[in-house]
This record gives C-alpha cells, structure tokens and sequence, in this order.
C-alpha cells in the first residue's frame, strides 16, 4: 500500500483549557495507531493538547448544509426548548 492509498483521518484535540474535543484536521495514516502517533507530532507540538481522537473520515456521516432548513425544521416548533419561558431567581449567578 502506498500512501496515496492510505485512508484519510479526522483529528480531534481536547485542549489542557477545553472539556470538548475540537476538530484540529486531517491526516492520511495506514492505520488508527500511527494516525494517533502522527496527530499528536503534528497538532500537539507545543503541548496543546491532553488528549486525541482520531476517526477515519470514511466512518463520519453528516448532515448537509444545503438541507439545513428541512433538518433542522422540526426544532424550531419547540420553542419551550428555549430559556426565555423560564425566570432566574434573583441572586443566582450562574445557571
């Protein structure tokens, strides 16, 4: 196998800073263990990260953002979802 044949890998770091994982970018990797090894020399150089997600692009389904409004429509007739039917006692500072 070559590495133009090698599958594409999507890279998530968690900042020392952040609880949720961020998308960093992509990487091609024979398998899931060197693309881990080759995400951290690549996006933790300086030590940003303490932890990595590596997810083969191939396994990513996602919604369009050509069919946003159809997809998301369902939601917006939920509108007691939101915060703004709901009064914050006072002297609560943060919810």
């Amino acid at each position: 196998m070559s590495t133009t044949d090698w599958p594409l890998w999507e890279v998530f770091v968690r900042s020392r800073r952040g609880l949720a994982h961020t998308h960093a970018g992509s990487l091609h990797a024979p398998d899931a263990e060197l693309a881990l090894r080759n995400a951290r020399d690549l996006y933790t150089r300086r030590s940003e990260g303490v932890s990595l997600w590596v997810v083969p692009s191939a396994a990513i389904t996602a919604s369009s953002p050509d069919e946003k409004d159809p997809f998301f429509g369902p939601a917006a007739d939920k509108a007691y979802r939101h915060p703004t039917f709901y009064e914050i006692p006072e002297g609560v500072r943060h919810l």
